[in-house]
């Protein structure tokens, strides 16, 4: 009798297991069509997105209510202070392209532009380059003295020559002028066109935006930049390219030895300023970043910080890696910024899905914050979702 009642049971609990599996193969591959939305809701061509919208209102907030934008710094500070910076830095890209998609709009975000622009250089006149550096940058002397910081030298400039795409703004010649300035004369004094965003530690990305700016300055300005950023492609093609994936690294030192391999939070980014600069070997560096590092499963996409051929240590800018799929929350993020350049919709919709499942969107007042990313990350799925009129406007003869 112990025997029989045993085998019905073994026989009711394998049933179970089957029915569960069957169910689980069945259920699996639809989850995402309950998060999957069509991709006009995250980004459209002419005008502005819902979830742009709502995404924009939040930070509009954050930036006209000092206690509520203190509390989301001081939260972002306690981890990176280069967190506060970037966000500022996106925040205004965005506004700008939101301005130009809808020009009767630009009369609101100007004020915060500014606001933004404004405060960001006091800080860092008050403060020095620190104020919106990792610690390590004190933990030695950089080589080219006086120190620069190209992360801050490049951001605000493009911040400044944003602005003014939107509407010029005279205040903001000189000091961009002078920024630049100072960029230029460090890439021509360095073989390799290599310059410092701290000691001796030169990053690809940093470089990229200092060359759209210098692109937005030859647009704005009449000057011409054209050799100067033809001759660094030539020399990051020969100095910076990792040899089994022929992508470009993420970091480097001043005399071009290569530190980190390709990261995803550095290439989607890369990969989008150089389309302004190069725009065959933006598109050949998307396509490999894509292979070497852009994932959907299941529906869901997401991006992973380095290649199978090259792991690199995890950071700050990594974020979270999640063992097994190895799903970064760094390299996803920066990844709605490359697939929404090269208009690859399957990509960003699968992005956009994996986003409303596991970001866990909050919505209050037709307001919108992701409560597993911050205010940076949140600014770089609003950039994501309203980039291309700058880059348009910046690349017209």
């Amino acid at each position: 009798m112990i025997r029989s009642k045993l085998k019905t049971l073994m026989g009711k609990a394998t049933a179970a297991l089957a029915a569960l599996a069957v169910a689980t193969a069945i259920w699996l591959p639809s989850l995402h069509l309950f998060y999957r939305k069509p991709l006009s809701n995250f980004y459209q061509e002419k005008g502005i997105s819902p979830k742009a919208n709502e995404l924009a209102a939040r930070h509009l907030r954050l930036w006209t209510e000092p206690a509520l934008r203190q509390a989301e710094l001081k939260k972002m500070r306690s981890s990176n202070a280069e967190w506060d910076f970037m966000g500022r830095s996106f925040l205004v890209w965005s506004l700008v392209n939101m301005g130009l998609r809808e020009p009767q709009m630009k009369e609101q975000y100007l004020p915060v532009i500014d606001q933004i622009i404004q405060e960001t250089v006091r800080i860092e006149n008050q403060d020095g380059i620190y104020a919106f550096l990792m610690p390590y940058a004190k933990a030695r002397s950089y080589v080219v003295k006086p120190a620069r910081s190209l992360f801050l030298d490049g951001e605000i400039a493009l911040m400044m020559g944003a602005r003014r795409m939107l509407q010029e703004e005279p205040a903001y010649k000189q000091p961009m002028t002078e920024r630049l300035k100072f960029i230029e004369k460090g890439l021509r004094a360095n073989r390799v066109m290599a310059l410092e965003s701290y000691p001796d530690e030169c990053w690809t990305f940093d470089h990229a935006v200092a060359m759209v700016a210098f692109k937005i300055a030859d647009r704005l300005d009449g000057t011409d930049h054209a050799e100067l950023c033809k001759q660094w492609i030539v020399l990051a093609k020969i100095h910076l390219v990792h040899q089994e994936t022929g992508l470009l690294v993420s970091s480097y030192q001043t005399d071009g030895t290569q530190l980190d391999g390709p990261e995803g939070s550095t290439i989607w980014m890369v990969v989008h300023c150089l389309q302004v600069v190069d725009e065959a070997f933006a598109r050949d560096q998307y396509e490999r970043a894509r292979k070497e590092l852009g994932r959907i499963t299941l529906g869901f996409g997401y991006g992973v910080e380095w290649p199978s051929s090259w792991q690199g240590p995890r950071d700050i800018d990594s974020g979270v890696v999640i063992p097994g799929l190895e799903v970064s929350a760094g390299s996803s993020g920066m990844a709605f910024i490359a697939a929404s350049s090269f208009k690859d919709g399957d990509f960003l919709r699968s992005l956009a899905t994996t986003l409303d499942m596991a970001a866990f969107p909050s919505r209050k007042s037709g307001q919108l914050k992701y409560c597993a990313s911050n205010q940076v990350g949140d600014a770089a799925i609003l950039y994501a979702s309203v980039l291309g009129p700058l880059w348009e406007r910046t690349r017209k003869p």
